[in-house]
């Protein structure tokens, strides 16, 4: 994926509101390439520390085994801080998805 692709990640993490989370492939789709999500997820892990990827959870709202702060326990941590319920590290994507407004 090129510079752009990443540049679109970003600011689409960025605009995720508190208390909510996508999907890596939601992620992917919005931002263009649909079936992107692993590269979502390398963009992310590899991606500035100040842009709120504990809002990030995969296709069955699970916490990321590689997220930078503590792994699956430190995503959970900073959901439950925006008051996000994580039960037995899932959430429930029903709940708490958010699709940006075009």
């Amino acid at each position: 994926m090129n510079k752009s692709f990443r540049d679109e990640v970003y600011k689409l993490v960025r605009s995720i509101p508190i208390g909510r989370v996508m999907t890596y492939g939601q992620i992917a789709a919005v931002c263009g390439h649909p079936g992107a999500a692993q590269v979502v997820g390398q963009i992310a892990h590899f991606g500035p520390p100040d842009i709120p990827w504990h809002r990030v959870v995969n296709v069955r709202g699970g916490m990321a085994s590689g997220f930078t702060i503590d792994g699956r326990k430190g995503q959970a941590r900073l959901l439950e801080q925006e008051s996000v319920i994580v039960n037995e590290g899932f959430i429930k994507l029903s709940e708490y998805l958010w699709w940006p407004k075009n």
